[in-house]
């Protein structure tokens, strides 16, 4: 399973020129579910979503999780995480899961975020969507569960 998360300070995702989702200051994560992944690569992104260190402290260093600053997470499936650029010029989306068990597994990131008492807000699984926000910082981490060494 790969994910980014985005520190922010707002974002939204808009559906059919809906506002489906909306949050203040947290993270973006962006899910992308791989072929074989299981409940343990969701549980890996899910306890990185809710500890990883990225906001500042009052002395103005990366100290506290977004459940420290009592910050919203919204969470939005994105299969292209999964793509291969590596031939040609077209990316290849083989290596990712099937609609059904991606979704599955995208939801129960989302849920055990959940779990540790942070908000949670969600795109549409499968949907067009336009994603806004404003990265703090910027701050941009990488995670992928298969890469845990």
């Amino acid at each position: 399973m790969r994910a980014v998360i985005q520190r922010v300070s707002r974002a939204d995702v808009v559906v059919e020129e809906r506002t489906v989702a909306e949050i203040g200051r947290g993270i973006v994560l962006l899910v992308g579910v791989e072929k074989g992944d299981t409940e343990g690569d969701a549980d890996y992104i899910a306890k990185k979503t809710s500890s990883l260190r990225i906001f500042e402290d009052e002395a103005g260093k990366m100290n506290l999780s977004v459940k420290d600053i009592a910050g919203e997470v919204l969470c939005v499936s994105q299969f292209t995480l999964l793509a291969d650029a590596r031939k040609g010029r077209r990316p290849s989306f083989d290596g990712a899961e099937s609609p059904e068990r991606a979704e599955a597994l995208y939801k129960e990131v989302a849920e055990r975020v959940r779990k540790e008492g942070i908000v949670v807000k969600e795109g549409v699984f499968g949907g067009y969507m336009k994603v806004s926000l404003t990265n703090d910082g910027p701050v941009t981490i990488l995670l992928d569960s298969k890469k845990t060494f």
